[in-house]
């Protein structure tokens, strides 16, 4: 099979869509934004009074900490970010995690700021990737149906 090399649009298309996927695998409807406003998708969570916006970025996989490092995952977005969640994706494992912006701001080092953590082993004090699993797609969709199973017609 020939191997295709995807640009950083499809890149974030397919993060979009991955989302959208698990999203829906998880009860919550949702949709894809063609405006490029800084909001990629609006999710409809039950119980809510209000659609929630989402904008997401996303990585083709782990790459080499300052290009020579231990793996690690980052993603950079404004700091006057238009959306409620920031949705990080890895699309080399279909992995996604979802913070609020204030959550994703707490988190976040440099300027701009940018979300990274690492894949396994980490310098003291670094994040790693198994302190980031409260924010992994499924257990954040679990606390806000409040434990509760969805189905969608």
């Amino acid at each position: 099979m020939t191997e295709i090399k995807l640009g950083t649009q499809a890149i974030g298309a397919a993060g979009e869509l991955l989302v959208q996927y698990q999203l829906l695998k998880l009860g919550i409807d949702s949709a894809r934004l063609t405006t490029d406003s800084g909001i990629d998708l609006v999710m409809y969570v039950p119980g809510q009074q209000s659609a929630a916006t989402i904008q997401v970025k996303t990585k083709l996989k782990p790459v080499p900490a300052g290009g020579t490092g231990k793996p690690s995952l980052g993603w950079r977005f404004p700091i006057d970010c238009k959306a409620q969640w920031l949705a990080c994706v890895d699309m080399s494992r279909d992995a996604v995690w979802l913070f609020t912006i204030e959550e994703a701001i707490k988190y976040a080092k440099q300027t701009p700021p940018q979300l990274y953590w690492y894949v396994d082993e980490a310098p003291v004090k670094a994040l790693r990737e198994v302190e980031m699993d409260y924010y992994r797609l499924e257990p954040v969709i679990t606390r806000l149906l409040g434990g509760q199973p969805r189905e969608l017609p």
